[in-house]
């Protein structure tokens, strides 16, 4: 085969394309499409993955038993244990701690701090982690994070943007206390030595997020994620807290009468196996990207598995809102290499317009995420105005260049330096062209219940993080999912402190929960040779496609 002509990153027929974008970019400078009314964004959301045919099930046991989710989820929930009682010496305990943490990235790491604060001793706290620590989506998070803290923003406000993205779906009280902490989380920070954008005068620099109704954005350029985990780990680290990491949990263990009392951890390299015995645990494990959810592509790492809530599930904690996923609307669509990665919201906000293959704009930019993500499907299934790909996928045209153009020089150089960075690997200029983009799988919308502290059904057990479920309903907002780490990363190690203060029962360490799991199981005929959790995705034969092929054609 003759290898393809490429002209500043893209091929020739491509470019046709591209120059019906600039011809019209200048026209479209101070045009931006209406919002949806509300009858016209519950229209388009009939073209979202969740709502499209196929994919979905019911689910056969647990405390959800008859609730619809995700086939790749629910197919976790109806595997068997990885474990069982044969393979683990559970009287010979590796580590006796008051607090454990299983997860590394800002939700854990935060809960750590947090209980150490609160007066649990460094020597009583354990944190554990997959892979390394902070090999996590939260250093990965580009945008920003949400906080009203302006005058002409309140609490209230941010708290009803919330609850209409989610589509009315939120735990109020869990929601209530999310808006609450987050003046104090940006303070705090600040406290830490957080590097957030500011303007000349010393004000925030706070942007627009989809579905808000004022900007409350705080940045640190397109990198927030990172530099927040940056100062959280740095606290973490001079506090000496106890960490050890590639050694993801394969079981938790209970008293055999519904109270979790430790876990049972496996070594990635060695496949030692590792006893912990603690008085509370906090699941700090994330979302469920990598799952590739109706075989769409993902911005998450490597190790976003879905194992907390198929942990939790197995000791009986309930669930909610697991029927919906969060599809970001602009993941990369070209080049092949970097297809599903993230290109922040921020972009958006900034002046860049989704337009399609004939420069027209064609959606409000700032749109709720799942409303967006629907159109740009629209556009490129329903229309036909999509740009197909060398290898067969589609996408529309995230008009880049416009940043600049109403911005200034410059400035995509000061605010999107990883933007950047990562198509200039591929001759392709975002100043000067625009980049391809279509929805990509980004977020667990539901998980596991909690309490406003990330307390769950089940005693001894919370959660903090992607992995719960509840704060966000059935759509999560730009800005809130950084801020739904710390904040209850952050009240959950207030609320284990406070726990094992008052708790000195004896802890007795069994797998009776995983005996009545499997009971259940062949209680309901379920005959499979699935395992779960799988701690790592699995990319052989037909596993994974390079996009949802299968869903919209």
């Amino acid at each position: 085969m003759a290898e393809m002509k490429l002209i500043g990153g893209y091929p020739e027929y491509m470019r046709k394309s591209i120059k019906k974008v600039e011809e019209t970019r200048m026209k479209r400078k101070d045009y931006t499409p209406p919002a949806f009314t509300p009858e016209e964004q519950k229209e388009v959301l009939q073209l979202h993955p969740d709502f499209a045919p196929g994919g979905k099930r019911k689910l056969s046991i647990g405390p959800n038993k008859g609730d619809v989710g995700p086939i790749e989820v629910l197919d976790l929930l109806e595997a068997y244990p990885l474990i069982e009682e044969k393979d683990v010496n559970l009287s010979n305990i590796d580590f006796s701690t008051e607090i454990l943490i299983i997860g590394g990235g800002l939700a854990g790491t935060t809960a750590a701090i947090w209980a150490n604060e609160s007066g649990v001793k460094t020597k009583d706290i354990l944190l554990t982690n997959k892979l390394r620590h902070g090999d996590a989506n939260s250093i990965m998070a580009e945008g920003g994070t949400q906080a009203a803290d302006r005058p002409n923003d309140s609490l209230f406000r941010h708290y009803l943007d919330t609850i209409g993205g989610g589509h009315y779906a939120n735990k109020p009280d869990v929601l209530n206390a999310l808006v609450n902490d987050a003046p104090f989380i940006i303070q705090w920070l600040l406290k830490l030595g957080a590097i957030i954008d500011r303007e000349e005068n010393g004000d925030f620099v706070e942007k627009w997020g989809g579905g808000t109704s004022v900007r409350r954005l705080h940045s640190c350029r397109d990198y927030t994620g990172l530099e927040e985990f940056r100062v959280i780990r740095d606290e973490f680290r001079n506090r000496e807290i106890p960490c050890i990491e590639h050694y993801p949990t394969v079981e938790l263990l209970t008293n055999g009468k519904g109270r979790v009392t430790g876990a049972v951890l496996w070594n990635i390299e060695t496949g030692e196996y590792k006893i912990v015995k603690s008085k509370a645990t906090i699941l700090a494990t994330g979302g469920f990207g990598r799952l590739h959810i109706r075989g769409f592509p993902t911005t998450n790492h490597y190790g976003a598995t879905c194992d907390g809530v198929v942990l939790a599930y197995h000791v009986g904690a309930k669930l909610r809102d697991i029927d919906t996923v969060q599809y970001h609307p602009t993941g990369a669509a070209y080049p092949i290499q970097i297809v599903g990665y993230l290109l922040t919201e921020k972009l958006r906000s900034s002046g860049a317009q989704p337009v399609n293959k004939d420069g027209e704009a064609f959606v409000f930019p700032l749109e709720p995420r799942d409303v967006e993500a629907s159109s740009f499907i629209k556009e490129c299934y329903v229309k036909e105005k999509g740009i197909t790909t060398p290898t067969g996928l589609r996408g529309i045209w995230l008009d880049t260049p416009l940043i600049e153009i109403k911005n200034g020089d410059g400035y995509i150089d000061k605010a999107f330096p990883g933007m950047r960075r990562m198509y200039n690997r591929f001759d392709i200029d975002i100043r000067k062209d625009p980049v391809l983009v279509f929805p990509t799988l980004h977020y667990q919308n539901g998980g596991v219940e909690t309490d406003p502290w990330g307390k769950t059904s089940v005693e001894g057990l919370w959660v903090a993080g992607e992995v719960s479920g509840g704060v966000h309903g059935k759509n999560r907002l730009m800005g809130n999912s950084t801020l739904d780490t710390m904040v209850f990363g952050r009240r959950a190690g207030i609320s284990t402190a406070e726990y094992v203060k008052n708790n000195n029962t004896t802890l007795k360490l069994t797998l009776e929960h995983t005996k009545k799991y499997i009971k259940q199981l062949k209680d309901a005929g379920i005959k499979t040779d699935r395992r779960a959790p799988i701690l790592l995705p699995d990319y052989r034969g037909k596993a994974v496609l390079a996009r949802m092929i299968d869903v919209f054609q």
